[in-house]
């Protein structure tokens, strides 16, 4: 490993680690702070967007032909819009526990996307670990929406919020790699960003006037500040010097980082408990994560 795919590696797990407890963060937030999903995203998009414009004044100056503008934008829906007003959506009807567990299907999304997009190979040991990923994902859910162990807090609209944030984001990575790779990380962010924001404008005005931002408690004001300083800003700087650097398949991967905090977190703080049915299918989704790590396409980055 040369030190180029050493800070890739670093960077995405500073990302998913970071992710993982943005899960437990804006679980709080969702069911304290009393904000619509569509205005956070926006506080999101343009606190952190402003941040990249501030940062692009220190740093040389790139120029972006028209097309490529265009192609940002689609990076920016793809990239930031859907998948982060899908998980606030998400997270208000999954407990963290859950949320984190399913999201480790992000790399079979992603694997499949790279294949048709990016030509990388599927192995046969890549096919049978996202088997056993998915068998895995589909245990929890059954067990934890329709089974009799009790009730859940996990609803079915909050699963079905999960997997699209999974596969819009799978396509982000899967198909705006070499789009990514030209362009310095605050170039590429901050026009994402802006594209963003721009297209949250109709969405967030007629919320506006029922927003109470006063009655939002101390606490979640920091936890908002977290959201948007780490969870935005820091994290998606981090995820495309990880993009330039390894294969889409090996920055998914790093999302089985995001369920080992989320649940310590969710768990610690006691917002989320661990019952056998989560057991069992973490141990089934790490185990695929295991299979597919062997693969000497998923080893062997170029």
């Amino acid at each position: 490993m040369n030190s180029r795919t050493t800070i890739g590696h670093l960077a995405c797990a500073g990302a998913y680690i970071i992710f993982g407890i943005n899960v437990v963060v804006c679980r709080d937030i969702a069911t304290d702070g009393g904000l619509e999903p569509i205005v956070l995203f926006a506080m999101r998009s343009l606190v952190a967007g402003a941040l990249f414009w501030l940062v692009s004044l220190f740093t040389p100056k790139e120029k972006v032909p028209p097309l490529d503008l265009l192609k940002l934008a689609g990076a920016g829906i793809l990239g930031l819009f859907l998948p982060q007003l899908t998980f606030l959506h998400a997270i208000a009807h999954t407990t963290p526990v859950d949320l984190s567990v399913m999201s480790t299907t992000t790399p079979i999304f992603t694997m499949f996307v790279a294949a048709i997009f990016l030509r990388e190979p599927i192995t046969w040991k890549k096919a049978l670990g996202v088997a056993m990923s998915f068998g895995g994902i589909l245990w929890l859910i059954l067990q934890s929406t329709f089974g009799t162990g009790g009730a859940s807090q996990t609803e079915p609209v909050g699963i079905m919020f999960c997997f699209a944030n999974y596969i819009v984001f799978a396509l982000y990575l899967g198909t705006c790699r070499p789009l990514i790779a030209r362009y310095s990380v605050v170039t590429s962010m901050k026009w994402m960003f802006l594209v963003s924001f721009i297209i949250s404008i109709p969405f967030v005005m007629p919320h506006l006037p029922q927003s109470d931002f006063t009655a939002v408690p101390g606490h979640v004001w920091w936890e908002i500040g977290f959201m948007i300083l780490f969870s935005t800003f820091i994290a998606y700087y981090l995820i495309p010097v990880g993009q330039q650097r390894i294969r889409p398949t090996l920055v998914s991967m790093y999302g089985y980082l995001q369920p080992i905090i989320a649940i310590a977190v969710a768990i610690w703080t006691g917002m989320d408990r661990l019952t056998v049915t989560k057991v069992v299918a973490a141990l089934l989704v790490f185990t695929g994560v295991w299979v597919v790590n062997q693969s000497r396409a998923a080893a062997t980055p170029k």
